[in-house]
């Protein structure tokens, strides 16, 4: 199906892009290079202001405008994917070659767990993950990790708008049980899954966080349920927070700041 784009939004997005070679423009310098009415750029760049996405100079005649912080959150977050993704990896690798199965990152994106890195495990029976694929943060011990460590008023608004959705045998539609996994997760450190979001086959999470020791990500493990035994899953937990642990403090983080 052909895509179409929404002009408005191409216009509004336009009046960013102006910035990019010029620090501050007034109102006339924005009309003039948009062609477009001056009541109209007024709305938009007026809108934007009050978005945060740009600032006006006060004490400069005409106000001149340039681009506002709420850009600069955008691009620490942006930076900071792309981050963990690069720190990640080594400690990735190491982790698939000590337990031998599929080591996965995560972050969330709203209401979803987003695969940002991966590394495929050498044996033959492996479990299909894509990097870019999403899944909603009730199924699945990598997006549930992160969904344990929202505020609880945050999982409580989460759940009111959420579309229940059975995805695979194992997916839990359960509200009150999913609640315990939450408080489960955060006493133990970790989630389990099994056949949550793929038939036969399990997965174990930790969480990541950064330096102010908030949770930005979550690492797994996912292999064949016949794998993840009772028997092997001490060790798989052990190996797999010790990874994490690795991670984060290359992001900074110490346990002095939370405690745990």
């Amino acid at each position: 199906m052909e895509k179409t784009a929404n002009r408005s939004v191409l216009k509004t997005l336009e009046f960013l892009e102006y910035f990019i070679d010029n620090s501050e423009l007034s109102l006339a310098e924005l009309v003039e290079l948009s062609q477009m009415p001056k009541s109209t750029v007024f709305r938009i760049i007026q809108t934007l202001e009050m978005r945060g996405f740009v600032s006006k100079t006060v004490n400069h005649q005409p106000p001149k405008y340039h681009l506002g912080l709420k850009l600069l959150e955008f691009g620490n977050i942006v930076a900071q994917r792309l981050e963990i993704r690069k720190i990640a990896l080594p400690y990735m690798q190491q982790l698939r070659d000590s337990v031998e199965e599929a080591v996965n990152l995560i972050i969330r994106d709203q209401d979803e767990g987003v695969y940002i890195e991966k590394v495929d495990t050498r044996g033959y029976v492996r479990v299909y993950t894509q990097v870019g694929r999403r899944a909603p943060l009730y199924a699945g011990a990598c997006p549930r990790i992160l969904l344990s460590f929202m505020p609880d008023e945050e999982i409580t608004a989460f759940l009111k708008r959420v579309e229940w959705k059975k995805i695979a045998p194992g997916t839990n539609m359960d509200e009150h049980l999913l609640w315990k996994w939450i408080h489960d997760a955060r006493e133990r450190g970790y989630t389990v899954s099994y056949g949550e979001l793929e038939p036969d086959s399990a997965a174990l999470a930790v969480p990541i966080r950064d330096f102010t020791g908030q949770v930005i990500a979550g690492l797994s493990l996912a292999g064949a349920t016949s794998r993840f035994t009772e028997e092997r899953l001490g060790y798989l937990v052990q190996e797999t927070k010790a990874a994490a642990k690795s991670i984060m403090n290359q992001l900074g983080y110490t346990e002095s700041i939370t405690g745990k």
